[in-house]
């Protein structure tokens, strides 16, 4: 019934996203479809396309299940109102949190 879809958006989906932009964007898609997807900077690309797709309110039976994640994420950054820049500070944001994660669990880990 439905594709073979992730719970929240997968690395396998960056592929589906490098024609959406030109410029930065297409050049962010490009560096991140290289790195492992537990790479910070995969993982922070990951955060903000899960907040840009709304994942968390993708249900069983919805249409946005229906389509997958690539339409989906395509879909989500084409109709994305603001420019390259504005997408390119969503991802240094989320690259910031996920390094303030990693640290505080790194630094309670050695305690």
């Amino acid at each position: 019934m439905y594709r073979n879809n992730e719970l929240m958006f997968p690395h396998s989906a960056i592929p589906a996203l490098r024609g959406v932009r030109n410029g930065a964007w297409l050049e962010l898609t490009e560096h991140i479809e290289q790195l492992d997807e537990a790479n910070e900077e995969s993982l922070a690309f990951t955060l903000m396309m899960v907040r840009l797709c709304g994942c968390l309110n993708c249900q069983p039976g919805s249409y946005k299940l229906s389509l997958g994640c690539d339409t989906c994420a395509s879909r989500a950054v084409t109709s994305f109102k603001g420019s390259d820049s504005a997408l390119l500070r969503r991802f240094r944001k989320a690259k910031e949190e996920v390094e303030a994660f990693l640290a505080s669990h790194e630094a309670s880990n050695a305690a």
